[in-house]
């Protein structure tokens, strides 16, 4: 596969981020409609202009971005993940070129978003899903998975309804961010350029176990690199790096 993707490989990159761009449901999309960019929902969207039910339309619309999304950052995730094992000469190259892509930038403006709303946004139509779908039958309704309370979790977490899907997403583009700065000093410099310490904090506001592991660790890579203000502000954080973060014998992670 790395054969074949080698001689357009940075195109591939680019496709995938520009798809993923194209289905965020965020002001990001406003940017992209003047740019003629991508139109992945050309294909969704009826002939005719004044729909029946625009309730249902609107949820299915937002239910194809949701899929796209998950599809596109599984991909990426699952194309680092395999050339890593590859060969590490290869994760270096596909790495390189999502950096070079503007991968982190893209993620971190996905991640400013209104996370509450989108880890908890409810646009599935059951009648539509697997495998209701298929067999044309109606499913029984079922109760969807919740989220620890705040009272769990801390005093500034969220509560409410999961949707599995975009929590997916969410864990897949931090997974991203993280294996491309992972033992990279320049990259996770970036980090604090892009100002990802107040994104990532406001993350920490989901309260899934799998989320805060991956935003610590980002946290944890680049605490050496935010000074002494910023760590005596946050010192929660840093605790929590501690409690549920592996640490390593010769890391050179201070938190002072």
């Amino acid at each position: 596969m790395y054969r074949a993707m080698l001689p357009k490989m940075e195109d591939y990159i680019i496709a995938l981020l520009k798809v993923l761009l194209a289905s965020a449901s965020t002001p990001l999309a406003k940017a992209i409609k003047t740019s003629g960019a991508l139109n992945v929902l050309a294909d969704v969207l009826p002939e005719d202009a004044n729909p029946v039910e625009p309730q249902r339309l609107q949820k299915d619309l937002s239910r194809h971005k949701e899929i796209i999304t998950k599809a596109v950052s599984a991909s990426l995730l699952l194309l680092l993940k395999h050339f890593r094992l590859n060969h590490v000469y290869q994760f270096e190259f596909i790495s390189q070129c999502m950096f070079y892509a503007n991968c982190i930038p893209l993620v971190l403006k996905f991640l400013n978003t209104d996370m509450n709303h989108f880890v908890t946004g409810e646009n599935s139509i059951p009648s539509l899903d697997f495998p209701s779908c298929v067999f044309y039958i109606e499913p029984p309704p079922t109760p969807r998975h919740t989220i620890e309370t705040e009272e769990q979790m801390g005093e500034d977490g969220l509560q409410g309804k999961l949707c599995w899907r975009n929590m997916f997403s969410t864990v897949n583009l931090l997974r991203i961010i993280q294996k491309l700065t992972k033992w990279r000093s320049p990259r996770t410099m970036m980090l604090n350029v892009f100002k990802s310490p107040p994104i990532l904090k406001k993350t920490l506001k989901i309260t899934h176990w799998m989320v805060h592991l991956y935003v610590l660790k980002l946290f944890k890579q680049q605490a050496k690199y935010l000074g002494k203000n910023w760590r005596k502000g946050n010192m929660k954080i840093l605790s929590s790096i501690y409690q549920h973060v592996r640490h390593r014998l010769l890391e050179t992670f201070r938190v002072i």
